[in-house]
């Protein structure tokens, strides 16, 4: 819960739950995991002695966003899935009060548990349950507007398995904004599922209405990180740009884009694992840079950036 993160996308994050548990690929290096030893070894922490996998919620939290007076973008659960089994609905319930009372931040939430948030954002009832919840609405006849209008809803996507699976239910959720993380983006992602058909052979006079109103990608950072083929960022890119929907880049990761030349090798460092190559589907070679490879060296998130073909892309809806 803080009003300062190293995030790109976001300017705050809140963590009214803590806790989780792995559910695809894209959570094999999971950052909150990551970090999660570090903050249980302190007994003034709520993590304290606790597993990573022990959901918890925590009340006392529920009010910091009324306590930040400047207008700020909040990422939801940072440390944990706001969607996940462990958290009850009556607590959900008090999340989205809080959001719905403090108009002047924007809420970003984002899941893996796409079901859930469908359902539960699908629930007819739902306003009229803040109703009863005279710690945070002035009256008992206050509701909220449904869905909420400073609160966006997103899916994570590692691959086309997970874009297949997740953005269809995204679709089929009550949203002001829906949106996409691709990261850590391990695979190509087409997004006709989510119901964009475009032709990128040249350009469109009228591009097609589509319901998703912002896509993220970035590349995995930390220890074990896989690299990301750059035609993988490329080709989300370009689609977004063909839809005219709002692309973010976070972040290459631990790997960078790096020089190589057609049937040559890197010697030492491909061989102790600084560089690799990559097919266009992210798998990697034999060990030969071929056309259509690409070749990446490790050399930590910094050093990397986040510059895709020359330039910062920063696009957020509007």
């Amino acid at each position: 819960m803080s009003d300062k993160t190293g995030i790109e996308w976001t300017d705050a994050t809140w963590n009214p739950v803590t806790g989780c548990a792995k559910v695809s690929t894209g959570c094999k290096h999971c950052y909150a995991q990551r970090n999660w030893p570090r903050m249980a070894a302190n007994p003034k922490t709520v993590y304290y002695g606790r597993e990573f996998t022990d959901v918890q919620c925590h009340p006392e939290r529920l009010d910091q966003p009324l306590r930040w007076q400047k207008p700020r973008l909040i990422f939801v659960n940072s440390m944990s899935d706001l969607f996940h089994e462990s958290v009850p609905d009556a607590f959900i319930d008090q999340v989205f009060a809080v959001m719905a009372i403090t108009p002047q931040h924007t809420f970003q939430v984002l899941t893996k548990r796409p079901e859930r948030m469908r359902d539960y954002m699908n629930d007819g009832g739902r306003p009229r349950r803040f109703a009863g919840n005279r710690l945070f609405l002035k009256n008992d006849n206050q509701t909220a507007q449904w869905p909420i209008p400073n609160v966006w809803l997103g899916v994570s996507v590692e691959n086309q398995e997970a874009a297949d699976e997740r953005i269809p239910l995204l679709l089929q959720t009550p949203a002001a904004v829906r949106w996409i993380s691709a990261e850590p983006l391990l695979g190509q992602v087409d997004l006709a599922c989510a119901g964009l058909e475009i032709d990128l052979s040249g350009p469109l006079e009228d591009p097609p209405k589509v319901n998703i109103d912002w896509v993220v990608v970035g590349g995995e950072s930390g220890p074990g990180a896989r690299p990301m083929h750059p035609d993988l960022a490329r080709g989300l890119r370009d689609q977004c740009a063909a839809a005219g929907v709002p692309f973010l880049f976070k972040q290459w990761g631990e790997w960078a884009p790096h020089q190589a030349r057609a049937g040559g090798d890197e010697g030492g460092d491909l061989r102790r694992g600084h560089v690799r190559y990559l097919q266009g589907d992210g798998r990697e070679p034999d060990g030969h840079f071929r056309k259509g490879d690409a070749a990446v060296a490790r050399v930590g998130k910094k050093a990397a950036g986040r510059l895709l073909d020359g330039r910062t892309w920063d696009g957020y809806p509007a």
